[in-house]
């Protein structure tokens, strides 16, 4: 072998790399442009991915499932958790555990109906998400009528915004989560069976393998981190508003494939993820500093995930017929090509 060739397998084995060398271009064009941009906006642009990397970590698990699992439900989730913690903690440090604790059952309740839904019912998980979604909008609106002010807790406050030696604590957050979600694709038993199931839930089945607990146990991961970053989301700005979620949506989904999960399922990435979401922030950056109004921002951000997602899918196309392995050196999950599905 080459040393093109092993190049050129190391490339596809970390597909994370393309959104790590998107963020360094697009800083140093925006850095020459600009004159404007150092370290310390860095660290904003990096805040603000903070919260989009915990929701696309979620969305990576479903994605990985295979089958053009997407979680639609997200966007609503986020919402209805920064208004079930304004309900909760009212502003007072003393409520902060009874507010934590309302979003993990959020999280839980919202992963158990949309794994009902799909893996009980066999219902598409796009069609499944969204209908959860629609429910989750009308108890938003809701608590929006039981809400009289909005105040939010300082020490939440702190966690969601605060610094430490110039550092985002969320960053840190995110950082952290990257880390363990990596370490669970690559070293526990979960991470290869959620790989398994992604690339071939046949092969997955005759190998013993029960598909339905693995796929819903993604859902509810993804439930419970949206519900979580809706909580943080809400201590960040101050409050909760109704569609505050909804820009997560297009983004989480965006991230995760930029970053180098499969469409198809079976193979993830979270520094992918994590690189990804900066990416995606330094884009949104950029047309807010050309001008852009809202609506060709999302046309645009639109534009970007069709890209992705013919990119990545024939990529995919590729990789299943040439039968090459998928294991990465960054916490990707994968399982044998002999496992893959044909």
């Amino acid at each position: 072998m080459n040393a093109l060739t092993a190049f050129s397998l190391w490339l596809q084995r970390n597909r994370w790399i393309w959104a790590a060398i998107g963020v360094l271009l697009l800083w140093l064009v925006l850095s020459i442009v600009t004159n404007r941009f150092s370290l310390s906006s860095l660290s904003g642009i990096i805040l603000s991915a903070s919260f989009l990397t915990i929701v696309g970590i979620g969305q990576m698990f479903v994605v990985t499932t295979g089958r053009g699992n997407i979680d639609l439900s997200v966007a609503s989730v986020i919402t209805l958790s920064a208004f079930v913690a304004l309900l909760t903690i009212k502003g007072q440090d003393a409520n902060l555990a009874i507010g934590v604790a309302a979003a993990i059952l959020l999280g839980l309740a919202v992963g158990a109906l949309n794994s009902l839904l799909v893996v009980g019912l066999g219902i598409p998980a796009i069609i499944a998400t969204l209908a959860a979604g629609y429910v989750l909008a009308t108890a938003t609106l809701l608590s929006n009528r039981a809400i009289s002010g909005f105040t939010v807790s300082p020490a939440l406050k702190y966690l969601a915004s605060g610094r430490i030696s110039g550092v985002p604590i969320m960053a840190v957050i995110a950082i952290l989560g990257v880390a363990a979600t990596s370490l669970v694709l690559r070293y526990t038993v979960f991470g290869q069976l959620l790989s398994a199931v992604g690339q071939n839930r046949a092969a997955a089945r005759l190998s013993g393998i029960r598909n339905g607990p693995v796929i819903a146990s993604a859902f509810i991961i993804s439930s419970v981190l949206a519900s979580l970053n809706g909580l943080l989301l809400g201590a960040y700005i101050g409050g909760a508003f109704l569609e505050m979620g909804q820009p997560y949506l297009l983004q989480s989904i965006a991230a995760v494939v930029l970053g180098g999960t499969l469409i198809f399922g079976g193979s993830a990435t979270a520094v992918g993820t994590l690189f990804a979401s900066i990416l995606l922030i330094l884009i949104v950056t950029t047309m807010q500093i050309i001008g852009l109004p809202p609506g060709a921002q999302d046309i645009v951000q639109g534009i970007v995930v069709i890209f992705v997602l013919a990119l990545a899918g024939r990529q995919a196309m590729t990789r299943r017929a040439s039968a090459e392995p998928t294991g990465g050196d960054d916490g990707e999950a994968a399982v044998p090509a002999g496992d893959r599905q044909s």
